[in-house]
C-alpha cells in the first residue's frame, strides 16, 4: 500500500462526503476506494471512520489523523513544486473555489489561453454558490465581496465589478428609457425577493469616495408586483436577455451582452454598488508553481486594479455628471 496515496484518498472521501463521490472525483472504482481505506485502517490498527448506510463520520482518531494527513500532503506537494520549479514548467492540478457567475461568465472563457500557456496544468473548479471567505481545502479561492477581505491568508486584487441596471434595446424601445431612478416604478423589474430589499435600493449620482463632492442620492423601494424575484443571478440574466424587464446585474456577468448590444445599460449616470474580486491563497511558506501560474494569469487577464474592466470593455462606464439624460 502506498501511504501517501491512501492519505489522499482518505482526505477526498471526507471532502466529498462519501465513498461514491470520492470515487467519481478521483476517477476510481468505488470498490477500490473502499479497499484503500480498509487497508489504511488495517495498517494503522485503528478505525478512522464510522460508516452507516447514509453517512460517514470521523472517529476521534480519524479527526487527528485527518489533520496530520492534510499537512503531510501539503508538505509533499510543496516539495514537489519546489523541485518542479527547477524546470520552469508548472504542472499538476489547481483546485479553485469560486462563484457560479464568475466561473461561467469569466473564468471559463479564459481557460483555453491558460491551457495554451501551461499545458501541464489542470484546473479543477468548484462553484457551489456565494464565496465570501477563503476555504483552505482549495489552492485558490476567488472571493466576490463588498469589502476588502481580512484574515490569515494572502489575497491579490483581480478587479472591481459594478452592479448595473440593464435591459434589451427592444424592451427599452417599447417601454421607454428611464431618465431618473424614480422612473423605474413604471417598469417591469427583475429583482431579489422583497425581503432582501427591505431598505430599498439606493442610487448614487456622482463619484464615490471621501475626496469627492457628494452627489444626489435616491432610494427606491421596489414594487411587490415585480416581473421576477429571484436571488439566482443567471436566471435574472436569462430573463433580461428575453426582454422581461430591467435587471440589476454585475458587469462581469453582462459584459458580452453589452458588447454585442444584446443588452443596454440603463441609467448610466447612476451607481448602485460595487463587488470586489479577490484571489486568495492560504498562508503557506511556499506557493506551488501551478497555483502561482494561475494566480498571475488571472491578475493579468482582469487587470489587478480597483477598476471595472468589463464596463470599460463594453464602453459603458458610469458617466459621472450625466444625470437625468443631461450631460
Amino acid at each position: 500500500m502506498d501511504p501517501l496515496r491512501a492519505m489522499k484518498v482518505f482526505i477526498r472521501v471526507i471532502d466529498e462526503g462519501g465513498f461514491a463521490k470520492a470515487a467519481r472525483a478521483l476517477d476510481m472504482a468505488p470498490a477500490v476506494v473502499t479497499r484503500v481505506i480498509a487497508e489504511l485502517e488495517a495498517r494503522l490498527g485503528a478505525r478512522l471512520l464510522n460508516r452507516t448506510t447514509r453517512r460517514i463520520a470521523l472517529t476521534e482518531v480519524g479527526v487527528a489523523y485527518l489533520e496530520r494527513a492534510r499537512q503531510i500532503v501539503v508538505d509533499v506537494e510543496e516539495a514537489e513544486a519546489l523541485a518542479s520549479e527547477a524546470t520552469k514548467e508548472p504542472r499538476g492540478t489547481v483546485r479553485v473555489l469560486t462563484t457560479p457567475a464568475l466561473s461561467v461568465h469569466q473564468i471559463a472563457k479564459h481557460l483555453p489561453e491558460f491551457r495554451r500557456r501551461y499545458p501541464q496544468v489542470s484546473v479543477e473548479i468548484s462553484a457551489p454558490g456565494a464565496v465570501e471567505a477563503i476555504d483552505e481545502d482549495f489552492d485558490l479561492t476567488l472571493l466576490v465581496v463588498r469589502q476588502p477581505p481580512d484574515g490569515d491568508f494572502v489575497a491579490r486584487r483581480l478587479a472591481r465589478s459594478e452592479v448595473i441596471l440593464c435591459a434589451t434595446p427592444e424592451y427599452l424601445g417599447r417601454r421607454g428609457r428611464p431618465q431618473h431612478p424614480r422612473d423605474l416604478l413604471h417598469h417591469d423589474a427583475l429583482i431579489p425577493p422583497i425581503s432582501a430589499l427591505q431598505r430599498g435600493l439606493t442610487f448614487y449620482a456622482g463619484h464615490f469616495g471621501d475626496d469627492e463632492p457628494a452627489g444626489e442620492t435616491y432610494t427606491l423601494v421596489p414594487s411587490a408586483s415585480a416581473a421576477l424575484r429571484t436571488t439566482h443571478v443567471d436566471t435574472n440574466y436569462a430573463a433580461a436577455l428575453q426582454g422581461l424587464g430591467i435587471a440589476g446585474l454585475p458587469s462581469l456577468v453582462v459584459e458580452d451582452a453589452l458588447v454585442e448590444h444584446a443588452l443596454e445599460r440603463v441609467l448610466p449616470g447612476w451607481r448602485l454598488f460595487d463587488l470586489q474580486i479577490w484571489a486568495a491563497v492560504p498562508s503557506r511558506k511556499h506557493l506551488p508553481a501551478r497555483t502561482r501560474a494561475l494566480l498571475d494569469f488571472l491578475v493579468e487577464v482582469f487587470g489587478g486594479e480597483d477598476r471595472d474592466p468589463w464596463l470599460a470593455a463594453a464602453g459603458c462606464e458610469t458617466a459621472f455628471g450625466q444625470v437625468a439624460g443631461v450631460v
